[in-house]
């Protein structure tokens, strides 16, 4: 999983680039598969790498503010471990997540939901697996995407979503 203050950077900027006030349900959707232990359930897949988006989408539509923000942290998860990352160690990317909130919350003007403010840390350090210009660029392509032609790709590609090859 992608950290919390990267997900809602993807959100915010979604919101802002799709011309679209901010939604508070929006965002919190974009946070709420990983407010739980059982990640599972929630990324619909065996964890967040395998994240199923098709799976997400034949259990839940896309009209409310909140589903579409689970949505979009489900993309960001899937794009985030199968074409971003080339390796990673999960007490390093932790670290490396504690290590880049503060400059992505000042970058992108992130603001925190109240139910995860005291699960983000601001540490001072070098990253050992993420570096700032792949989550930029993580969060400025993935905020890019249009949920309606994901959303239709995935349904209509049961093996592999394809939509990632124009984005990437």
């Amino acid at each position: 999983m992608a950290g919390y203050v990267i997900h809602i950077a993807v959100a915010q900027e979604y919101l802002r680039k799709h011309n679209k006030e901010y939604n508070r349900d929006f965002i919190l959707g974009s946070v709420l598969p990983d407010l739980t232990k059982d990640k599972s359930k929630t990324h619909y897949g065996k964890s967040p790498a395998y994240t199923n988006l098709k799976k997400f989408l034949l259990f839940n539509d896309l009209s409310t503010e909140l589903n579409k923000g689970e949505f979009v942290h489900l993309i960001t998860d899937y794009l985030f471990y199968n074409h971003y990352l080339e390796f990673f160690s999960k007490k390093d990317i932790y670290n490396d997540y504690d290590i880049s909130n503060k400059s992505i919350i000042e970058k992108y003007n992130v603001k925190l939901l109240d139910e995860i403010k005291d699960t983000v840390f601001l540490k001072e350090g070098e990253m050992k697996v993420l570096n700032f210009s792949l989550i930029y660029k993580l969060i400025d392509e993935i905020s890019d995407i249009d949920l309606e032609t994901v959303k239709k790709e995935v349904l209509e590609d049961n093996k592999k979503w394809t939509y990632y090859k124009n984005i990437v």
